[in-house]
């Protein structure tokens, strides 16, 4: 149109003689892009792409930038991927050459086992981030459902979003089937996540308890898609000195408090030894019909209480009664 393209030319030559003539105010006048790209959309120089400024087309690329980073808001498994080729076989090769470590230090300690009362999980709450601790107060039993409980170990960033997906997955599973999602499809899922993602840096240990029609479940997951399903498991930093007091005194027909004994012990020894663990000791309790919290103790109360029933060569004694 000829008169559009009038009012472009007689826009362009006023700021170009304005910018000309007042050579100072040049900074003052560019500094705020956002007065230039109104100016440009007033005018309806923003439309060809030939004639917008670079503050438009650099917001446009931020845009889409942030619309890529936060892809998994509208497809949860659409995590943007490290941003050069092929990553699984170049991640470790940069690395080394940019000396990035890829294969953080974590620790935690969290312990569970089935017994003739259900399952029991017991679990610290301490974060740490290398050798700094970064929290006390971390919840590292998450609720998928009703009737499915899941422990994290790794970096906290990865399992708490992976539990939100499974959690996801589990009430729209319930929606679509009318039934409730089993503790094996659970444990698949995670799997086939960490299989997607093998290679790129994720770092998960999960345990995953729930009732199924054949009676508990207990199995083990992490991020390089190694699934056990067994009745006792102790995963983390700590987990050696954990499965140390386990495997000494672990049987299936525990009494409900002999279980919670035990599961105190074995996160106690953990957090006592392994530097890495420590904060709350949290102890829950799954039957057939529902979980729940059952106790949440201090590791300095634990030690005072464990502490009195060990001999002077060290060895645990008989004193174990809650």
């Amino acid at each position: 149109m000829p008169g559009l393209n009038c009012q472009h030319d007689k826009v362009k030559s006023f700021l170009f003689f304005y910018l000309n003539k007042h050579t100072l105010l040049l900074p003052y006048i560019i500094t705020p892009v956002f007065r230039v790209m109104a100016l440009e959309k007033i005018c309806g120089m923003d439309k060809p792409s030939f004639m917008r400024g670079f503050g438009s087309l650099t917001s446009q690329q931020t845009i889409e930038q942030i619309r890529l980073a936060s892809s998994n808001m509208e497809n949860p498994f659409a995590i943007m991927a490290p941003p050069f080729e092929s990553p699984r076989e170049r991640l470790n090769e940069l690395a080394a050459q940019s000396n990035v470590r890829m294969d953080f230090d974590h620790g935690t300690t969290t312990v569970g086992f089935v017994y003739r009362g259900g399952i029991v999980l017991c679990v610290d709450s301490r974060a740490t981030a290398g050798k700094y601790i970064g929290s006390q107060s971390v919840q590292k039993v998450v609720q998928v459902n009703k009737h499915i409980l899941s422990t994290m170990a790794g970096g906290a960033a990865d399992c708490i979003y992976w539990d939100r997906v499974l959690t996801r997955e589990s009430r729209l599973h319930e929606l679509r089937y009318k039934e409730r999602l089993s503790v094996r499809s659970a444990a698949r899922f995670i799997c086939n996540v960490a299989a997607d993602y093998k290679g790129m840096g994720l770092s998960m240990g999960m345990m995953l308890a729930g009732w199924a029609t054949e009676g508990p479940s207990l199995v083990y997951v992490d991020s390089d898609g190694l699934r056990i399903y067994g009745k006792v498991f102790a995963v983390g930093s700590g987990s050696s000195y954990a499965l140390g007091i386990l495997d000494t005194d672990y049987r299936f027909n525990l009494s409900d408090i002999e279980a919670y004994d035990l599961a105190f012990r074995a996160v106690y020894h953990a957090t006592f030894r392994d530097s890495f663990s420590g904060g709350l000791v949290r102890l829950y309790h799954m039957d057939q019909s529902t979980w729940r919290n059952v106790e949440n103790k201090d590791c300095q109360e634990l030690h005072e209480k464990y502490s009195k029933s060990v001999t002077s060569n060290g060895v645990l004694g008989a004193e174990r009664k809650l």
